[in-house]
């Protein structure tokens, strides 16, 4: 951690409170962190995914990085190995057990990715149901390349990859689809980039759309753009996990966001 993510923290853990849904009074939102944000149940995929991250982690192979958002704070060149980049950069794995209830839970059937990695987070937005539509973008073609592997490992055929920056990839990953029900940010950690790439998508969320912003407070810029989508009139309820942040779109509920000590 650096500097300003230590002082977040900090300020997260004296601040975080609604464990397992205590002192949340709206059902909706209640029901959820009791049910789903502490839900131990192991859904049948979440074993194979372990299985995969497994086979990455013991890799020596080194891929060359190609890097089109904000840079890393965690490597000093571009020649990476495999297994560090899942130890630091893939979804970790209570998150994206987290991300795969809600998935069920929202039944969320159009999804974006932004920042593919090498495919551990794709999997938990895409095992979830094999009749959902998964578009995830990644701006490095090596990177890509070892993705598209994980993929074939989890018999996976709903997801389309698009390589290339978000710039340029989201809005044909938008123009293919009537309407989103759930996006993943998880790349190009930067103020004006992710509020950019929040209203395109907001332009086609769906109804109760899931929006997960990952390392929200990875920096003062990430700090302040997700302060200002917590406000954005159209998030009707939003969680501050501290790693990663949940905001949801146009739910008829009484506006509210909640600090959640999780897990």
């Amino acid at each position: 951690m650096n500097w300003f993510q230590i002082k977040a923290f900090l300020k997260y853990k004296k601040v975080a409170k609604y464990k397992k849904g205590h002192r949340i009074h709206p059902p909706f939102a209640f029901d959820l962190v009791r049910h789903i944000f502490y839900d131990k149940h192991p859904y049948y995929h979440f074993e194979e995914i372990d299985q995969i991250r497994q086979e990455l982690l013991n890799s020596n192979d080194k891929v060359i990085v190609k890097d089109l958002g904000s840079g890393s704070k965690k490597f000093a060149d571009n020649s990476r190995k495999i297994k560090d980049l899942i130890k630091y950069n893939s979804t970790p794995k209570s998150q994206g057990e987290l991300i795969s209830r809600l998935i069920e839970e929202f039944k969320s059937k159009k999804i974006i990715e932004l920042g593919t990695s090498l495919g551990i987070g794709t999997l938990y937005l895409a095992m979830q149901n094999s009749s959902s539509q998964v578009y995830t973008i990644e701006g490095c073609p090596n990177i890509s390349v070892i993705a598209r592997e994980t993929f074939k490992k989890a018999g996976l055929t709903n997801v389309k990859q698009l390589v290339g920056s978000f710039e340029s990839q989201l809005p044909e990953a938008l123009n293919d689809l009537s309407e989103v029900d759930m996006v993943y940010f998880d790349g190009h950690h930067d103020y004006n980039a992710t509020l950019k790439y929040f209203e395109m998508c907001l332009n086609k969320a769906s109804k109760s759309a899931l929006f997960i912003f990952d390392d929200i407070h990875w920096s003062k810029g990430m700090d302040e753009a997700w302060n200002k989508i917590v406000q954005n009139k159209r998030v009707s309820i939003s969680f501050d996990l501290f790693r990663f942040g949940i905001a949801i779109i146009d739910k008829n509920v009484l506006k509210q966001h909640y600090i959640v000590k999780w897990p």
